[in-house]
């Protein structure tokens, strides 16, 4: 059973309240650093894969795509995205993202933000993803950072008796795979990944890397959220822009 925690209505509650204060990891680091990558897009035709409430589906209309399709297994959030779409030319559809089939449709921009470490069988959709694109299509993601998945336990910050974060602590960093923490509700459940992993898979399967980005906060975050200095000590994501490629293997 693949989990959707975002139905979850204590999880869901919480989740919105934290997008719609602004004040947030995404809207200082995540979101700027997947928007710095952007093609130009207008005309285009992209698949937003995790779409959650469709923020960035409609960036993309707004920018000038011609069509977006966002997925989310989440039927709380693709209520929330249609119950607030004003645009005629955004689809939405609710499924898991790793059992999406379009067929006959190709994408000129495959985008998903923080999605992709909840799916199990990496390979398994980015293989997917590869069959949704255009020659020459592009994908850009983000997941958690490795460096921030690795390890078993939730809090990584060690601190001193006073409750000062002194350092970051890194382990079972190649032990792959489960791991469930805390966050709003107990046991969400990610995937962690190598960076070597994330990279690799891409490649075996037809992908050249264009760009990775460990981002560190826009200065609004700096001044609006003082607690983001600490991204400069350890990165909260990575940020990988990709196309494919006409072969069936590629090199950096």
């Amino acid at each position: 059973m693949k989990q959707n925690i975002y139905d979850n209505p204590v999880f869901f509650k919480e989740y919105v309240s934290l997008r719609d204060s602004g004040i947030s990891y995404n809207d200082f680091v995540e979101q700027p650093a997947i928007k710095s990558l952007m093609p130009a897009i207008k005309g285009e035709y992209i698949l937003d894969l995790g779409c959650g409430t469709g923020h960035f589906a409609k960036y993309c209309i707004d920018k000038g795509a011609s069509k977006v399709i966002g997925v989310d297994i989440s039927k709380n959030m693709i209520h929330r995205a249609m119950k607030d779409n004003e645009h005629n030319k955004i689809e939405y559809i609710c499924m898991p993202i790793e059992e999406l089939e379009l067929p006959g449709q190709k994408f000129d921009l495959i985008i998903s933000s923080l999605a992709i470490h909840y799916i199990e069988n990496y390979s398994k959709l980015i293989a997917r993803i590869r069959s949704l694109l255009k020659e020459g299509g592009e994908l850009i993601f983000s997941t958690e950072h490795p460096i921030v998945t690795a390890r078993k336990e939730s809090d990584n910050w060690v601190r001193d008796d006073e409750g000062n974060r002194l350092h970051w602590a890194l382990d079972n960093y190649q032990e792959e795979g489960k791991r469930a923490h805390n966050w709003y509700v107990d046991d969400v459940v990610i995937y962690h990944r190598t960076i070597s992993t994330l990279m690799n898979t891409l490649l075996e399967n037809g992908f050249i890397i264009d760009k990775v980005l460990e981002p560190q906060s826009i200065p609004a975050g700096l001044e609006k959220m003082p607690k983001i200095v600490n991204e400069g000590r350890r990165p909260s994501f990575i940020v990988i822009k990709s196309r494919k490629s006409n072969k069936c293997q590629s090199i950096i």
